[in-house]
């Protein structure tokens, strides 16, 4: 930066030099020297003083000078630190783009990931309630067999039991009435033995 003001410096003055120069010569000429065609064109109606147009050029050139140095110049570098400027906030805008774009894809991937893990924590819920049901359902089962057999182990001795009862009033009443008949005493172990055996053969099988 300042090796570009002093180069403008220089130019400035080198072209407040060359516009000097101009401006003097030519007012030297304007001044001093007096051509024949110049009185012509000025009897035609046409002025024209050479010193004036040189001293006008000297003017022109400083001003031009000054006018780049103070004013294009200023304008050009405005528009330069406008342009970077927009460049950078065209590319923090593009950093935020990227750095917003990778955001949403480790969003979305945690995202995937937490439904995967979702959905294999209620898959391993579901095979452990399955289990369970088969487990449940097997001690279920084997309870209700073990149940039926008691029940029926238990239907069978009262049912023997009341057989037994029934055998024994059975041969109770046949010897009471037996012995009613007869008038003796028919109670021993000969006749219990037959009455036995006759209910034995006329028991009916259980169904």
């Amino acid at each position: 930066m300042s090796e570009t003001k002093k180069t403008s410096g220089a130019a400035l003055v080198a072209m407040a030099v060359i516009g000097a120069v101009f401006m003097f010569g030519g007012y030297y000429v304007s001044v001093n020297v007096t051509h024949g065609n110049i009185k012509a064109l000025e009897e035609m109606g046409i002025p024209f003083d050479p010193g004036k147009t040189l001293a006008a050029i000297g003017v022109f050139l400083i001003l031009f000078k000054v006018i780049d140095i103070f004013y294009l110049t200023p304008l050009r570098d405005a528009i330069d630190s406008r342009n970077s400027n927009l460049e950078n906030t065209f590319s923090e805008a593009e950093n935020l783009r990227n750095e917003m774009t990778q955001l949403k894809a480790d969003y979305e991937r945690r995202l995937a990931q937490t439904e995967a893990d979702a959905r294999e924590k209620i898959q391993a819920q579901i095979r452990e309630a399955q289990e369970l049901r088969k487990t449940l359902m097997a001690e279920s089962s084997a309870k209700a067999d073990e149940m039926v057999k008691r029940a029926q182990e238990e239907i069978a001795q009262e049912r023997e039991r009341a057989l037994t009862g029934i055998r024994l009033h059975v041969a109770n009443l046949t010897i009471q009435a037996t012995e009613k008949v007869l008038g003796e005493n028919m109670d021993n172990d000969r006749n219990r033995k037959l009455i036995d055996e006759f209910l034995d053969k006329a028991e009916v099988p259980a169904g």
